[in-house]
């Protein structure tokens, strides 16, 4: 019987522990363990049940796009529970100069598929529009060497794209800045576009009318479950053997010892034919210190930054008043504690009853870390001021629930690709020894799922050949 050691109780790691079971379940000779450091399994994913209201403390969704979170769903009987976003009623805002403005029709992430109505938008200056229209005449380029998404943008856009729009959308999905992630890790299609289209905009085109044949009807952009991103963990859990997972349990050390590994944690140590980490890189570097100080090394420099949440709920009265949409971004330019608000009431409208409006709003990122040590009442007090000067909003809020998440969203830096390339180098001298995570090749939930499951199976066929 060969036994893995799975470090790390996060979606990702219950994805792995999922994919260890379906082959223990079809005969293969295997045992698992999954520690935990925490009480609690699911890391980021909570769910709250508040005055009728359905809170998420981490991510309230996925990428409709990306499969692997939805196909885990159906795998543990979720099939039913999955619901798209409200799209019909999607508008989302920009702050610009202190006031709203919608992002306009045919803009695809940040990229214009329809030139008039960027043309009109008072989003854009008349420079910036002018950009626009000359990118569909780019040429096509395949860069030397990796860059950021601000200078790659920038090329293509001009700075006040990245100001208005590249930094508020990846501020909102890494917590990051444009300046400092990499397009290759971040957006390697736009990489792909360029380096064969020339022009984003035409590429992007023309992959949208790829999809729609496809695809036939639109599908909603982000995925959700009825009762709750944490629906997805308990159902989770509840196909894995309890004795298999041990909460409250926290790994101090990795060693190779023969052919296999000593998993030190606790008082107690215990020896297994392979282990999979799925921690955040930089408590991985820790792990694996004793065993490889280069790959410790390469793990560390891996960088996360922290999130705060801050989930406020108000009367009819300010629903009615509320913008319609999704909700809006805060470029940094604009000086804000808040780097976004998502109306949760119009964008999952079953997650608030009628009379209730949801407003969540976010904090931190990369520049902001110093959040964290603020109070819930000095957090609460900036960010109500940020909606009071952006939207108007003064109204006591009916109850409050705030959320910190320290280093939880992993920064992709340029030359992320290459360093992973030297982890994976590093990782074929360490056989039986896997990472799974947001650290490496996606930060989002289905990136999680398919990372842990990849990680499961590669540890399941090593074990096996090792027989």
């Amino acid at each position: 019987m060969r036994r893995v050691a799975i470090i790390g109780g996060g979606i990702s790691g219950l994805s792995a522990a999922f994919a260890l079971e379906k082959h223990r379940r079809n005969g293969a000779a295997l045992e698992y363990v999954l520690f935990e450091s925490s009480a609690r399994l699911g890391g980021v994913l909570v769910t709250e049940h508040a005055d009728g209201c359905l809170v998420e403390a981490g991510p309230d969704s996925f990428l409709t796009e990306k499969p692997w979170a939805a196909d885990l769903c159906r795998e543990v009987g979720l099939g039913d529970q999955l619901i798209g976003s409200n799209d019909p009623d999607r508008k989302t805002y920009i702050l610009v100069k202190g006031k709203l403005v919608e992002i306009p029709d045919g803009l695809m992430f940040m990229v214009p598929t329809k030139i008039l109505p960027a043309v009109l938008s008072r989003l854009f200056s008349s420079g910036a529009k002018l950009r626009m229209v000359r990118e569909w005449f780019h040429p096509p380029r395949k860069a030397e060497a990796d860059e950021s998404v601000a200078a790659f943008v920038e090329r293509h856009y001009g700075a006040e794209m990245v100001d208005r729009l590249a930094d508020p959308l990846l501020s909102g999905v890494y917590g990051g800045e444009a300046s400092q992630l990499s397009v290759r890790a971040v957006l390697p299609r736009f990489a792909e576009m360029e380096a064969k289209h020339g022009s984003l905009g035409r590429a992007m085109l023309a992959a949208r009318r790829m999809m729609s044949q496809a695809n036939g009807s639109a599908r909603p952009l982000f995925t959700s479950l009825r009762d709750g991103m944490q629906q997805m963990v308990d159902a989770v859990v509840s196909r894995l053997p309890a004795s298999t997972l041990k909460t409250g349990t926290p790994v101090q050390s990795l060693q190779r010892q023969d052919s296999g590994w000593v998993v030190s944690a606790g008082y107690a140590s215990d020896q297994f034919d392979a282990v999979l980490v799925a921690t955040p890189a930089t408590a991985a570097a820790e792990l694996v210190r004793m065993c490889s100080a280069h790959l410790a090394s390469e793990l560390a420099a891996i960088q996360y930054s922290s999130s705060i949440t801050v989930n406020l709920a108000f009367d009819k009265q300010v629903r009615t008043s509320l913008p319609p949409g999704f909700g809006f971004l805060v470029p940094r330019s604009e000086g804000k504690c808040m780097l976004a608000a998502t109306f949760v009431h119009n964008k999952f409208p079953h997650r608030a009853p009628d009379d209730r409006a949801l407003v969540r709003c976010f904090v931190g990122g990369s520049r902001n870390d110093q959040a964290l040590a603020l109070s819930d009442e000095q957090l609460l007090r900036l960010v109500r001021e940020d909606l009071r000067q952006i939207i108007g909003l003064t109204a006591e809020p009916m109850f409050k629930r705030i959320y910190r998440w320290k280093g939880a969203m992993a920064q992709y830096g340029v030359g992320h690709l290459e360093r992973l390339q030297r982890i994976d180098t590093l990782l074929a001298g360490l056989p039986g020894l896997a990472l799974a995570g947001n650290g490496y090749r996606g930060i989002g939930v289905p990136d999680c799922v398919r990372s842990g499951s990849e990680a499961a199976n590669k540890v399941a066929a090593d074990v096996a050949d090792k027989r």
